[in-house]
């Protein structure tokens, strides 16, 4: 799917609302993540660290779900808003012409000051109103698996969510193990950091960049 950092949690829903209309029983989302190849390490808002990394989600009708760890869909939403300050134009893959090989359209671009300013309201109001969605209020929510690009970003989201600076338990980050995987981030988190429920707890998994896109999706741990 075309939407970059939000592919992983896009897939989700569109898998969910597979098993949901029974064009499918269960649906396996699977994203790799390349990225390493598309930084351009000439740039001082694009050469940050990327990490290479595939994720795999189970979603399937809760009739016949089975094993430890499942989650329920309560509530989901994906955005898009047009932004051209991350991009990747057409690719690192277009480089067989040797005299523009090197060309800065064929790496990650990203005007990193401007996205920090317009995507972070985004997401954190597209949160805000999927909580209202579900009668949640902050005290109501566990966890926040947020995308693992920049550990600034995800405080700044976790403070607005929470109305207060959050723990480490509560938004967990694996980038100083797996850096910034794209949309796997917020998978990896909830699967290294998924410890600690009990049934009924809710969560937010919510991933956002390039687009701009942002997807949350709130989740109750059965």
């Amino acid at each position: 799917m075309l939407v970059a950092c939000s592919a992983a949690t896009f897939g989700i829903i569109n898998a969910a609302n597979a098993v949901r209309s029974g064009t499918a029983k269960t649906v396996l989302v699977i994203n790799p993540e390349i990225l390493t190849p598309q930084i351009n390490y000439r740039d001082r808002d694009s050469h940050f660290i990327f990490g290479d990394v595939a994720t795999a989600s189970i979603i399937e009708d809760e009739s016949t779900a089975t094993g430890e760890h499942q989650f329920k869909i309560i509530a989901e939403q994906p955005i898009t808003e047009f932004s051209n300050n991350i991009r990747s134009n057409i690719g690192y893959m277009n480089q067989c012409s040797p005299e523009t090989a090197k060309d800065v359209d064929k790496y990650f671009i990203q005007q990193g000051r401007k996205v920090f300013k317009e995507v972070l309201p985004m997401v954190s109001n597209l949160i805000a109103a999927q909580m209202d969605k579900v009668n949640l209020g902050a005290d109501d929510i566990k966890r926040l698996y947020l995308h693992q690009a920049n550990i600034n970003m995800n405080n700044f989201i976790g403070k607005k969510v929470l109305g207060r600076d959050p723990t480490p338990e509560e938004a967990p980050i694996i980038l100083d193990e797996y850096a910034n995987t794209s949309s796997a981030g917020c998978i990896i988190a909830l699967h290294k950091h998924h410890d600690g429920f009990s049934s009924g707890d809710k969560s937010v998994l919510c991933s956002f960049g390039v687009g701009y896109s942002a997807c949350c999706l709130i989740l109750e741990y059965v």
